[in-house]
């Protein structure tokens, strides 16, 4: 906990969490500004720009360390314009630095600390300092600065120069029109993307194991294009062994951010909205192809989850939970024999050899994290039990094990509101309910999607954060096409068209204001946000996909339902401006992968119209349908093309199932529909 006995810097005005957390540190911290940078130039001072956020561990550490010594913050004051940036805030500011010490040589990660002169220009930084050489650092670099000045600030420049040339050139890629997709590319990209498969634990390369959700969502799309079985089997590998693994919260639902080792057990214990809500869509379009329980369990544990502990009284969701609670890693989560002994009585034998509990523990101070091997039915035959005893039993373990936690010290929420992280969970719940129908998921989509658009829309444009009733950052180009991507994912299991049409609105803004107008790709922040020292595209997946990927296929879905052939046109001209990119490091670009596979055959366009379209919809939804849109209406009155003179026209519903505006026999059935879709 901060020290709120000291006097509060400038960060005790920001909304959040992170900042937040530094406002009584004796360092003089300012907020990303422009006070901030205007007083660097004014004084000619050094900047100091430090970047985490509140779920990150060593973040802590250091602020502990060094941001609350007072000798340290003497110096930091004295000689530099300190500045807090929260980089779930400000991903483009992230973004830029991050890439500048990438550039610099070094390894990123968080905590960022970078140095830049007066111009906000970098020449030196790195990640997690010591105190004793955070100390030094601090010295050194003023030192240096005055005495080289001319040779950092042409460093400096050549930085600011690496930032602003084209992404793509760097990698030697180039754009042909007349690029086409073939069956032989996407082997090559599969063959590339499969190398680095654990075969033994699932996931892919060894540890860390983060879980990459795009990664496992293009597979389950080449097994559906290719029915490969190779594939389907790394995918369950990796889905069952992450369930079963520390990596999952056994008894409370929901995912850490990843594993530190390549067995999934020992998490970073943190808890991340944007990982839960991708997961949720990963594991529930698994089920749709596998109808394996474990992955329904997963997705109702994990939304349970999201529900109890990330969702506002409003209807947003929280960003995270932190790794630590009463200065410990992991300590609410972890459980000793002896304490289980307690909480479960004569039940704790058979607890403890269904989680692998042991009297040493299996991690630090004796204690367990708890997780599965085997499945249920092969842990009751080992055990002479009925799998429906079992099966009674695990959930009032569950029950018991939470009942305690809420005793417990709970880590500490970072309750901030980003708007593309809640998209990521939107579109899971829309996916959850494709897959099981379950109304509650419906609903808290739709609960979800009215408090994002009263709330972080204003007139037409997007805003990053809220909190406190207050949105005040102007949102990415990652905001809006998850939001995007949500909202036709939303229409597609509700037929409700003003969700549909709120998508292609928001599209037509990210085409005025994100696009470069020398390029298909757009860039990541509005030509009317604040200007720092590169404007950048993102195009290479973190554990988000890449917000072009998804862009364009947002354009390319928006183009069957609006048959707007400039968006269709654009999407497969922005896969083409990366396909190299695709073909040779399938890896960092999954979510480009997707899109690529959608190429190869033409997409299903599906209109159901009718009094019983709702019901139609519910039946078809829980098939996989990779590359399809979905439309329909009960009413005679439509927008789209596709409804278009449709409903109202006899008495019955019908199901029309089209490919390259060319459209099949209407059909009522739904199984007839599957026939001609060659399911």
């Amino acid at each position: 906990m901060p020290d709120t006995s000291r006097k509060p810097n400038r960060l005790v005005h920001e909304s959040s969490p992170y900042l937040l957390q530094h406002a009584h540190n004796p360092v003089d911290w300012y907020p990303w500004g422009q006070e901030a940078l205007e007083k660097a130039k004014k004084e000619d001072k050094l900047i100091i720009v430090s970047i985490g956020y509140a779920a990150c561990h060593w973040c802590h550490v250091m602020e502990h360390q060094s941001f609350e010594n007072e000798q340290i913050a003497r110096v930091m004051n004295e000689r530099y314009v300190c500045i807090k940036v929260d980089r779930e805030e400000r991903p483009d500011v992230d973004q830029v630095y991050m890439d500048a010490v990438q550039a610099m040589g070094l390894q990123g990660g968080w905590p960022l600390n970078v140095f830049l002169n007066p111009e906000a220009k970098p020449f030196y930084g790195g990640t997690y300092f010591p105190p004793e050489q955070w100390i030094q650092v601090l010295e050194n670099v003023a030192t240096a600065y005055q005495k080289q000045r001319t040779e950092l600030d042409a460093s400096a420049d050549q930085f600011a120069e690496h930032l602003n040339a084209d992404e793509l050139s760097k990698y030697g890629l180039k754009f042909e029109e007349t690029n086409t997709f073939s069956e032989e590319e996407l082997t090559q990209l599969y063959q590339k993307f499969s190398k680095n498969y654990d075969k033994k634990r699932g996931g892919i390369g060894k540890a860390p194991k983060f879980p990459m959700p795009a990664n496992y969502q293009f597979l389950l799309r080449y097994y559906y294009h290719s029915k490969d079985p190779a594939a389907l089997e790394q995918l369950n590998l990796t889905l069952t062994e992450m369930a079963g693994g520390g990596i999952y919260d056994q008894a409370g639902g929901g995912f850490a951010r990843y594993s530190t080792d390549e067995d999934w057990l020992v998490p970073h214990f943190e808890k991340m909205l944007y990982d839960n809500g991708q997961l949720v869509s990963l594991y529930s379009e698994a089920y749709q192809v596998t109808k394996d329980p474990l992955y329904k369990e997963v997705v109702y544990e994990t939304i349970g989850f999201v529900e109890r502990e990330l969702m506002s009284p409003e209807g947003g969701f929280y960003s995270s939970l932190d790794a630590d609670s009463e200065g410990e890693e992991g300590k609410f989560y972890v459980f000793t024999k002896e304490e289980l002994e307690k909480i479960l009585g004569q039940e704790e034998p058979l607890f403890s050899k269904y989680y692998h509990v042991t009297a040493a523990g299996n991690w630090e101070h004796g204690r367990n994290i708890l997780h599965r091997k085997v499945s249920d039915e092969v842990f009751a035959k080992e055990n002479e039990l009925e799998i429906a005893v079992l099966q009674e039993l695990v959930p009032g373990w569950k029950q018991k094990i939470l009942q305690v936690r809420l005793e417990r010290v709970r880590p500490s929420l970072d309750d901030k509101i980003l708007l593309g992280w809640n998209a990521l969970m939107l579109r899971g719940l829309t996916d959850a309910y494709k897959a099981f129908g379950e109304k509650e998921f419906l609903d808290l989509a739709v609960i979800n999607a009215e408090f994002l658009l009263m709330n972080l829309k204003i007139e037409a444009q997007l805003y990053r954060n809220f909190k406190q009733g207050n949105a005040s950052i102007p949102a990415f180009l990652e905001d809006y096409a998850l939001l995007i991507r949500a909202l036709i994912g939303l229409y597609e299991v509700s037929f409700e068209e003003k969700y549909l049409l709120e998508a292609k609105r928001l599209t037509e803004y990210v085409l005025e204001n994100f696009a470069d107008a020398n390029d298909f790709l757009f860039f990541y922040t509005d030509k009317n946000a604040e200007k720092l020292i590169a404007r950048k595209k993102e195009f290479f997946d973190n554990v988000i996909p890449a917000s072009n990927s998804v862009m364009a296929q947002n354009l390319w879905q928006l183009g069957l339902f609006f048959d707007e052939s400039s968006y269709s046109e654009r999407a497969v001209n922005m896969l083409k401006k990366v396909q190299e990119l695709v073909v040779k490091e399938p890896g960092y670009v999954a979510n480009w992968a997707i899109l690529y596979l959608q190429q190869l055959k033409p997409a299903a366009e599906i209109a159901i119209a009718g009094p019983e379209a709702d019901t139609l919809r519910e039946e078809l939804s829980t098939f996989f349908l990779p590359n399809a849109i979905v439309c329909g209406t009960s009413r005679p009155e439509s927008q789209l093309p596709l409804l278009e003179d449709r409903a109202g026209m006899t008495d019955s519903t019908l199901i029309y199932v089209c490919f390259n505006k060319t459209c099949q026999m209407p059909v009522e059935t739904v199984k007839e529909a599957l026939a001609q879709l060659g399911v």
